[in-house]
């Protein structure tokens, strides 16, 4: 049986103290940001404004994705630093400084800096306060342990279940243990409802995405005799149909649950000659270590990276790590 995650009491407490010594505090996330990204971001700042609203927060983030702006605060984001060093900074779910992309530099600079994290790639050097465990299942699960409970709203707490159901696949991965769905029962009772954020978040599409979802797995190639599948959707197709990087969501995981695959691979052109790569794994395979070879990280069975270059030397290079994994594995069975 999986072992509960846990914070001590002293990691509260400095938790908290950080907070209460800050006037100025920045909260942001990766590059990209998904679900328990967004959650664990605009859940940090919803709960500030309510525990403390003599702070004076900001969310430095990418702009937020069109499925996820029900959320309170998600207005609140900004790709704009202040001119000044902020005195906390707050790095959610993000396992280096070069995923903050933009906002990296503004997180050298800050007078203190915190990390809360569950990547099994997060560096031990990155963040001053780290708060970090890759046996959670998201960002936000180890956000709920470190917030005073009687201060989760109803807005932090739809923040959080967000971050929790896209971490966890809606409650289907591995990482769904029993503390996973006690937290989202306890996030239930504050209000939280889970067919709206699942149906909004997860199964709603607009006609244009259905149609490069459609496209995407119209044109997927299978490799190493079905082992792995993977899909590209270049720039001009992208600009064909009108959609950006946040129209591409659910494309892998329907690549994923092809039968026979270890696998899926999707990249997209961010611009020429830029991909990024999603990478998902039914088990045998670890995804996080192929994608930290291209400065990319993530977990064991889902993880990305942005790589310059030629497509098909990205797959042939991916697939042959892929390949090496899969006979390491069958020789230890």
């Amino acid at each position: 049986m999986t072992s509960p995650i846990t914070v001590t009491t002293q990691e509260v407490q400095s938790f908290h103290q950080a907070i209460r010594d800050a006037e100025t505090i920045a909260i942001s996330g990766h590059t990209n940001p998904d679900g328990d990204c967004v959650g664990s971001c605009l859940a940090l700042y919803a709960y500030i404004k309510n525990r403390y609203p003599d702070k004076k927060a900001e969310i430095l983030l990418e702009p937020v994705g069109e499925r996820f702006r029900f959320l309170k605060y998600a207005d609140r984001v900004t790709q704009t630093p202040g001119e000044e060093p902020y005195d906390l900074f707050f790095c959610l779910d993000c396992s280096d400084s070069g995923r903050l992309a933009r906002f990296g530099e503004t997180f050298e600079k800050a007078r203190h800096t915190v990390c809360v994290d569950h990547h099994v790639s997060n560096q031990d050097t990155f963040g001053e306060y780290r708060f970090v465990n890759a046996e959670a299942a998201a960002t936000c699960q180890m956000l709920y342990l470190l917030f005073e409970e009687p201060h989760i709203d109803f807005e932090c707490a739809q923040a959080l279940y967000l971050g929790i159901s896209h971490d966890t696949g809606i409650f289907k991965h591995s990482n769904t243990t029993r503390q996973v769905m006690e937290i989202a029962g306890a996030l239930i009772e504050k209000g939280v409802r889970p067919e709206f954020i699942i149906d909004e978040t997860f199964y709603k599409k607009t006609y244009i995405q259905n149609q490069i979802l459609g496209r995407a797995l119209m044109e997927s190639i299978l490799l190493l005799d079905g082992s792995i599948i993977f899909s590209v959707i270049k720039k001009k197709d992208m600009e064909i149909y009108g959609v950006d990087g946040s129209d591409m969501d659910g494309i892998i995981d329907q690549l994923r649950v092809t039968e026979g695959v270890e696998c899926a691979l999707f990249l997209y052109e961010k611009e020429e000659g830029l991909f990024k790569v999603s990478m998902r794994s039914n088990g045998r395979v670890n995804v996080s270590e192929i994608a930290q070879t291209f400065g990319g990280g993530g977990h064991i069975k889902a993880a990305g990276c942005t790589v310059a270059g030629d497509v098909r030397d990205t797959i042939n290079n991916i697939a042959y790590m892929v390949e090496y994994q899969l006979k390491q594995d069958s020789e230890n069975d």
